[in-house]
Formats: structure tokens, sequence, C-alpha cells
């Protein structure tokens, strides 16, 4: 279906464990992990480690405790809030040792390779229609021929590749920033995937910038920029 907008859409708030798609065992490991690497001992703390929000941290942690992997430290070393803290029992840092020698991976929960693929598809650049009024503001500061937006709005809208060529300096260069500056330049990658039992590490600092807190939704249950 196609839209009339360059907005993309920020993958759907997790609202418990079944809704991250991860097998629960892989799930607890690594925030079994995640609590022996960071000294993590929060649910507030492990929600930005973990980037996962509150309550799927807490299904988490329950678990652990019924384990007995996990138990609680009361409030007396918790943040000025009050906040209830955790540690590992020696069980849990046994299972933690075990499953660091397994992977070393801890951290972000890593998305579902097929979740991953649903994000690519409900961003492509193929479900963008893409307008006149859209080019027009992209590229106002630009002196172009009359008839270009009109080839430019079809060839971009089509979801191919679009070859310029020409000499130096007649505009390729403006022309395709322009075009980016219509599509928008925000898409949504994980830190990690999860595939066959897997982690492989997506986010790079140094090409990727978490999306700030100011345009997250504030009644979301996810920290979608982080995952």
């Amino acid at each position: 279906m196609n839209i009339q907008n360059s907005t993309v859409v920020a993958p759907p708030p997790a609202r418990s464990i079944a809704d991250i798609g991860l097998n629960v065992v892989m799930m607890r490991d690594i925030l079994l992990k995640t609590m022996f690497r960071t000294n993590r001992e929060e649910i507030s703390a492990l929600e930005q480690v973990l980037c996962i929000p509150a309550r799927v941290v807490q299904e988490l942690i329950d678990q652990a405790r019924d384990q007995g992997l996990v138990e609680a430290t009361g409030t007396l070393h918790a943040n000025s809030g009050g906040e209830m803290g955790f540690r590992l029992t020696d069980a849990g840092k046994a299972r933690a040792l075990d499953a660091l020698g397994q992977s070393e991976y801890y951290g972000a929960m890593p998305v579902p390779m097929a979740e991953y693929g649903a994000q690519v598809k409900r961003q492509s650049i193929r479900n963008i229609q893409m307008t006149r009024a859209q080019l027009t503001g992209a590229m106002g500061h630009l002196v172009l021929p009359p008839d270009l937006l009109d080839q430019l709005g079809p060839a971009v809208s089509a979801g191919r590749s679009i070859l310029m060529y020409g000499p130096p300096g007649n505009g390729k260069s403006s022309i395709s920033n322009g075009i980016r500056d219509a599509l928008g330049d925000r898409i949504y990658v994980p830190r990690a995937i999860e595939y066959a039992g897997q982690v492989i590490t997506v986010y790079d600092p140094i090409v990727h910038s978490a999306a700030s807190e100011e345009h997250e939704d504030p009644t979301a249950l996810r920290r979608n920029a982080n995952r």
C-alpha cells in the first residue's frame, strides 16, 4: 500500500515477554549476564540497558526469582526514589557464567529476524509515493528546469535506483540531497538481531544514532529507538 508521506513508522511497543518474540531462556540468560556484567540492580536501570519496557523486565525478574536465580535486596541500597533492588543469587551467578561461556553477548535485547524483516518492509522506499509538494519543499532553494520535478516524482515513487549523469558541477549531488531530504533520512534499526539462536550486533555508534527520547511516545511501553 502506498503512503503519501515519508514518515517512517516506529516498531510497535512490546507489552509482555511474548511480544518480544524471543526464546524465554535466551531472554532470561541475557538478563542474568547483563546483571552480572553491569551490576545493575533496579528495574529502571535494567530497562535502559536491555532496551525493553519496565513491565517486561519485571516479568523476567519474576521468572528468575521463581527459579532461584535472582533475589530482592529491598530498598536499602536503591536509588533516591526508593526503588526495589535485585541481585543474582549464587545459582544466578553460576548460570550467568555458564551463559557467558556460550555467548559473551549481553545488553540490549535482540530483535528476532522475522520482526526486523517486517520493519524493513514497513519503512521501505517502495511504500512511499513522492508528491510534488515534498520535492518542491526539499529543492525549493535550487534553480531547476520546470519539467525536472515532473520526472523526478515518478522516478522516486517507483522505488528503484535512479541514474543521474552529467559533467561536474551540474547539480547531481544537490538533487540527490534534495531527494534524500524529501524522503526523510530516519529509519529504525535494532541494536542486535537474533537468528537461529545466535545474536548479531547491528548498532554501530559511528554510523547510527539513537533516536532522542523527545521523539518517542511518552505512553509507549518500549523504548523503540533503542531496539
